[in-house]
């Protein structure tokens, strides 16, 4: 596996590859990698001849009251797992790469309306940081399709939405979230959580699966979510939001909407836990 933090390189090795009738998947991280992330380097193994992975932890997507200096960063174990898993490109930006001009001067991607609810309420700006650094890895590296984990279920539809917007020739694939044995969403903030708390957290899918049975038996959607709040709130955990969207819009639910998404967020301890679970009703 080639590691670079040379824009010219990376573009050079692409370059050479498309040059070769090959194809190019990408897959962006911000490192501290899980096996949800080495399951999309795997996936995008199979859809295309090469596979770039960056790991960038981006400041621009950190809020006020995140503390951007204490997230992991793992760089020799990851670029371990990558290589195993057969990546072929690793690409190690610095902020200074990435926004030579600071971060105050730099131009940004806005997806408005579906940056600005859910988790967007809470972390004010960050999808504002997460199209502005994938718009812009986008332009780097130049691949044929990008990859994605469907537990940040909102982050992938502002990218479609960004791309389909921008004309931005990358097919965007979703897979689906890999969950630890007892059912809690793989992440890198997992490792916030004391031993008592992993214990408690698979209570966030359970509460999902629970609600999505309720409203297939007819309830009443806002009868539902109250109880799962509920439910969320006597398991140990303090919900964020919870609520159920149109599964291809996240726009709210109407009587003829058949397809639909649960996003939840839940606080539990040091860390803010996410999931989502799709279902037809």
């Amino acid at each position: 596996m080639i590691t670079s933090a040379n824009i010219s390189e990376i573009r050079a090795q692409v370059k050479a590859w498309h040059a070769q009738g090959e194809t190019v998947a990408f897959v962006p991280t911000m490192g501290n990698l899980h096996q949800g992330h080495i399951t999309l380097v795997r996936e995008a193994c199979h859809r295309a001849d090469h596979v770039v992975v960056s790991i960038f932890v981006n400041p621009l997507q950190f809020g006020q009251h995140e503390d951007l200096d204490a997230y992991p960063r793992t760089l020799n174990e990851d670029k371990l797992a990558l290589a195993e898993a057969g990546a072929g490109l690793l690409f190690t930006p610095t902020p200074q790469i990435i926004y030579p001009r600071g971060l105050d001067a730099q131009t940004y991607v806005e997806v408005p309306g579906i940056s600005d609810e859910l988790c967007g309420q809470t972390r004010p700006g960050h999808f504002r940081g997460v199209a502005t650094v994938v718009c812009k890895l986008f332009n780097l590296v130049q691949p044929d399709m990008a990859l994605f984990g469907k537990k940040d279920y909102q982050q992938l539809q502002v990218i479609r939405t960004m791309v389909e917007d921008l004309s931005i020739p990358v097919d965007i694939i979703g897979i689906d979230t890999v969950r630890e044995p007892s059912g809690l969403a793989m992440s890198s903030r997992n490792g916030y959580l004391t031993a008592e708390e992993k214990a408690l957290a698979p209570a966030l899918k359970r509460t999902l699966d629970n609600l999505a049975a309720a409203v297939k038996t007819a309830m009443p959607i806002p009868q539902a979510i109250a109880q799962a709040k509920a439910a969320l709130a006597d398991a140990g955990l303090r919900p964020d939001y919870l609520e159920i969207r149109n599964a291809h819009n996240l726009a709210p639910v109407t009587d003829t909407d058949t397809a639909l998404v649960i996003l939840a967020a839940a606080y539990l301890g040091k860390a803010r836990l996410i999931d989502n679970l799709e279902f037809s009703r």
